[in-house]
């Protein structure tokens, strides 16, 4: 499952705003064990769990664009668009915020 969310942003502020999603993320939905892990700066590795499964996936950070890919069994594939639609809303509140000065690297 592919998604993609634009974004204005250069690449560094782009990853930033990234990280804090995840960490958000993290937070508020601890129970699926999140993982983030980045192999460069533009490509990161992610897993999730989800009754008892482990969902494994990506995030790429292009100009202007962040691509999101996920390896849905058909099992879950009904709530494909529900769990899209959470993470691109964490993605764009954080890219929000970097848009308007409001992130640190140190944060």
């Amino acid at each position: 499952m592919k998604h993609v969310i634009e974004h204005d942003l250069d690449m560094e502020t782009a990853k930033l705003a990234a990280d804090k999603a995840y960490e958000s993320y993290r937070e508020r939905f601890a129970k699926y064990q999140p993982t983030a892990n980045w192999a460069s700066d533009r490509h990161c590795d992610v897993t999730f769990t989800v009754k008892g499964v482990t969902l494994e996936g990506s995030i790429d950070l292009e100009p202007n664009k962040v691509l999101m890919d996920l390896d849905v069994p058909l099992l879950f594939r009904p709530f494909k668009k529900l769990a899209m639609g959470i993470v691109q809303e964490e993605i764009d509140t954080w890219l929000q915020k970097a848009r308007r000065g409001e992130l640190k690297a140190e944060e």
